[in-house]
């Protein structure tokens, strides 16, 4: 396993592992894959002021991890907002842990205090959503800050939103 900083030409890789979400999940609630270009721009955006990492195994991208700004405001210059996502193909692998524990201190060394992380939910489970993000999170040092009812719609279906915090 290599975890190295993203360059702008793994954005197709990142595309082919995001679009199963987008497409067959509620894990994100965009409804269409973004372009290559799209994601390029994302990227480009996101490493001009914080770290955004992927896993190879074999030379090839099984997943991403990066950080972004919680708010535009000022006051929230320490706080980031984490996204992750591992190839549907290579999950309960270790390599979601392994991505947070070599984003942290790159983020801590900013100076970030803490971590966000969203997650969408629903009770009970159903064929488009899991907890394992929730799951994931909290077996991560994260713990439950904030749940948010029927904020997001997919699938004909409304999903909760809840978000998690981590002080690192």
């Amino acid at each position: 396993m290599i975890i190295r900083d993203v360059k702008t030409g793994d954005s197709e890789r990142l595309v082919e592992i995001y679009s199963h979400y987008v497409l067959n999940t509620a894990v994100s609630f965009e409804y269409e894959v973004p372009s290559v270009e799209e994601f390029r721009q994302r990227i480009e955006k996101i490493t001009s002021k914080y770290p955004y990492l992927v896993c190879l195994i074999d030379d090839k991208i099984v997943g991403y991890v990066y950080a972004g700004e919680y708010s535009s405001r000022t006051a929230y210059s320490w706080t980031a907002a984490m996204s992750i996502y591992v190839d549907k193909d290579y999950r309960r692998q270790g390599i979601g842990s392994a991505m947070y524990k070599a984003i942290e201190p790159k983020l801590k060394d900013m100076g970030i205090v803490n971590l966000l992380a969203g997650s969408a939910y629903c009770e009970p489970e159903d064929e488009y959503l899991t907890h394992a993000s929730s799951l994931f999170h909290m077996s991560q040092g994260y713990s439950e800050a904030a749940h948010f009812k029927k904020i997001g719609k997919k699938f004909d279906r409304w999903y909760d939103l809840k978000w998690y915090q981590k002080g690192i």
